[in-house]
C-alpha cells in the first residue's frame, strides 16, 4: 500500500517522462531496502524474544518442558498454600471455641495422607483411661479394640563417644603382655568414628553444607570441631574412597553405550580471590542395558574435548551427547571410533523454547510429532530389549508413513518455507543436521532416545552450586567429583548413600583388595554375580 501511494503521488508532479522514471526507480529501490531492513529486524526481534524467554525460564520458570493444558501456577504457589493452611487453622480455632451449643466434632479425614514407611522404628505410647469403670454406671469396662494413629518425628544429629577398652594380660612365665590390637580405622589415631566421618562427608557433598556450618552445629551440642579438622577428615576420607571410584570407572567402561554431558563450576584461583570456570564431566551407564547403574563425575580445568578423549581412551560404543564440538573427534577418529547418538530432548527443547516465546504454531506441531515418539518409548519402557526393538520397528522406524519418516519430511518442507536467521530456522536446522544420529536409537531395542538420564544426575549438583558457590582448588574439585560419583551411583541403585558410606568406612580399612567390588554402591544382585 505504501509503495502504491508513493508512486501515485509522483503522477501529480509536473515531471517529464525520463525524470519521472528515474525518481520512480529511486523510490522503488528505497522501499525495497526498507522492506529488507524491516524483515531483518523482525528476525532479530524473534531471536531476541526467544533468548529472553529462555533466560526468564532459567531465572523464574519451571524446569519441566511439558505442555500443560492450563497456565503455569504462580511462582508463589508455596506461599499461597501456606496461607490457605493458616486460614483453615484460624477457622478451626474459631469453630472449636467453647460455647454452650458446641458439639463434639468428628475427626478430620486423613484419607489423602501417605502411610508412613514400614522400615522406620516405632516408639509406642499407650494412652489408657484413668479408670476402668464406666463413668455412668460404675461397671467394669471391656476392651473391644484400639485406635492407632502415627506421627512422624526426627532426631537431629546426636553426638556420642565410643570407648574402646583393651584389657592387657601378662604372662609371668614368658614375661609378655597380650592385648587386642586397635581396630583399624580410615584415619589412624584419629578421634572420628566412621559414623562421624560419614556425617561430615554426607553433609558436605550430599546436603551441600559448608564445613563452617557443621562446626556451628557441633558447637550447639558443646562439641568442638574446627573447620580445619573437618577439612582434614574430608581430605583423608576422599583418598581412602578413591579405589572404589576407580573400580566404578572400570565397570562403567565395560558397557557398550554411555551418556555424556558436562556442567560448568567455578574454581577459586589461589592468591587473588577470583574464580575461573572449570567443568564437571558426567558419564552415565545405559538404563536399557542389563547390569549396574553407574554415574562417573570427572572434574577437569576446562571444556576441551581432550578431557572426554582422555577419560574414554580406547572405549568404543554408542555415545549419546548433545551437539557440543568437543565430542566430535571421538566419532571421527580412524582407530576405534565411537558411534554418535543424538538427543531428542535437546532437539525438542529448541521447539519448546520457540513455542514458549511466541506460541509458534510450527513449534507446537513439532512438539506434537516428537511427543508421539516419546509415547512409543513410554509404551515400551518395561519391555525386554527384543520386544522394544519390535515395537520401534512397527511404530517409529523410518518407513513409508512411519512417524520418523513423516517427521523428517515435514521438517524438510517446513524449513524450505522458513527464512534464515530466526529461532524457527535454528530449531529446524538443529534437528535436520543431526538426523542420522537422532534416529539410530529406533533401529535397536537397547539404545535410549535422549540424554535425560545424565542430565538428571547432574541437576542436583547444579542446585548445590548455589550453596557452595565454587571449589577451593582443582584437587578439591576432583575429590568432590569422586565422592559425588559414589553418592550418585548409590542413589541410582536405590541405596541410602549415608548408610552405605558409614558401613563402607567401617569395613574399608581391613577389607582385602581382591574383594573391593563387594563394597561398591551397586545392587546386591550385581555384587552377588561378581563372586
Amino acid at each position: 500500500m505504501a509503495t502504491m501511494k508513493s508512486l501515485t503521488q509522483l503522477d501529480q508532479l509536473n515531471l517529464d517522462a525520463t525524470t519521472k522514471q528515474q525518481v520512480t526507480d529511486i523510490v522503488q529501490t528505497l522501499l525495497d531496502q526498507a522492506q529488507q531492513e524491516i524483515r531483518a529486524q523482525e528476525i532479530k526481534i524473534q531471536a531476541l524474544t526467544l533468548e529472553l524467554a529462555h533466560l526468564r525460564c532459567i531465572r523464574f520458570g519451571r524446569k519441566s518442558e511439558s505442555l500443560p493444558p492450563f497456565e503455569h501456577p504462580s511462582l508463589f504457589e508455596e506461599s499461597v498454600l501456606a496461607d490457605i493452611a493458616a486460614v483453615n487453622a484460624e477457622i478451626e480455632q474459631i469453630d472449636t471455641s467453647p460455647s454452650k451449643d458446641s458439639k463434639p466434632k468428628s475427626p478430620r479425614s486423613r484419607a489423602g495422607r501417605q502411610p508412613l514407611p514400614e522400615h522406620l522404628p516405632r516408639v509406642e505410647h499407650r494412652h489408657e483411661p484413668q479408670s476402668c469403670q464406666c463413668s455412668q454406671c460404675g461397671s467394669d469396662l471391656v476392651k473391644i479394640g484400639e485406635d492407632v494413629t502415627e506421627q512422624l518425628d526426627v532426631e537431629p544429629a546426636k553426638f556420642f563417644v565410643h570407648r574402646h577398652i583393651r584389657p592387657q594380660y601378662a604372662c609371668r612365665t614368658c614375661e609378655t603382655v597380650t592385648a587386642e590390637p586397635v581396630p583399624p580405622a580410615v584415619i589412624d589415631g584419629g578421634m572420628a568414628a566412621p559414623g562421624l566421618l560419614a556425617w561430615v562427608v554426607t553433609s558436605k557433598y550430599l546436603n551441600h553444607l559448608p564445613l563452617y556450618r557443621l562446626e556451628q552445629m557441633a558447637a550447639r551440642e558443646q562439641v568442638t570441631l574446627s573447620s580445619s579438622t573437618l577439612a582434614e577428615w574430608v581430605g583423608r576420607t576422599g583418598v581412602a574412597l578413591q579405589p572404589l571410584v576407580d573400580r566404578l570407572i572400570w565397570h562403567l567402561l565395560q558397557g557398550n553405550m554411555l551418556h555424556a554431558d558436562e556442567t560448568p563450576v567455578a574454581q577459586l584461583e589461589p592468591g587473588n580471590g577470583k574464580t575461573r570456570k572449570a567443568y564437571l564431566w558426567a558419564y552415565r551407564s545405559n538404563d536399557l542395558d542389563p547390569g549396574p547403574r553407574i554415574v562417573i563425575f570427572d572434574y577437569q580445568a576446562g571444556r576441551s574435548g581432550r578431557h572426554a578423549q582422555n577419560f574414554l581412551q580406547n572405549w568404543q560404543g554408542h555415545l549419546l551427547v548433545d551437539d557440543y564440538g568437543g565430542y566430535k573427534p571421538l566419532f571421527s577418529r580412524t582407530v576405534l571410533p565411537c558411534i554418535e547418538l543424538g538427543c531428542w530432548a535437546h532437539a525438542r527443547r529448541k521447539f519448546f523454547d520457540l513455542h514458549k516465546a511466541n506460541a509458534s504454531p510450527m513449534a507446537f506441531e513439532a512438539l506434537q510429532r516428537i511427543g508421539a515418539l516419546y509415547a512409543i518409548e513410554a509404551e515400551g519402557k518395561h519391555l525386554s530389549s527384543e520386544a522394544r526393538q519390535q515395537l520401534r520397528a512397527e511404530k517409529s522406524l523410518p518407513a513409508l508413513d512411519a512417524l520418523l519418516d513423516a517427521l523428517q519430511e515435514w521438517l524438510t518442507q517446513t524449513r524450505l518455507q522458513t527464512a534464515n536467521g530466526g529461532g524457527s530456522a535454528r530449531a529446524l536446522d538443529y534437528t535436520l543436521k543431526r538426523w542420522k544420529s537422532l534416529i539410530r536409537y529406533s533401529q535397536t531395542g537397547h539404545l535410549p532416545i535422549d540424554n535425560n538420564p545424565v542430565e538428571n544426575v547432574i541437576r542436583p549438583i547444579a542446585i548445590g552450586k548455589k550453596n557452595w558457590l565454587f571449589t577451593g582448588s582443582e584437587r578439591a574439585g576432583q575429590r568432590a567429583a569422586a565422592i559425588q560419583t559414589l553418592f550418585g551411583t548409590a542413589k541410582l541403585n536405590n541405596i541410602n548413600p549415608a548408610t552405605w558410606l558409614k558401613e563402607t568406612l567401617t569395613k574399608l580399612p581391613a577389607w582385602p583388595n581382591n574383594r573391593i567390588d563387594e563394597l561398591l554402591p551397586l545392587t546386591p544382585e550385581f555384587i552377588k554375580s561378581l563372586k
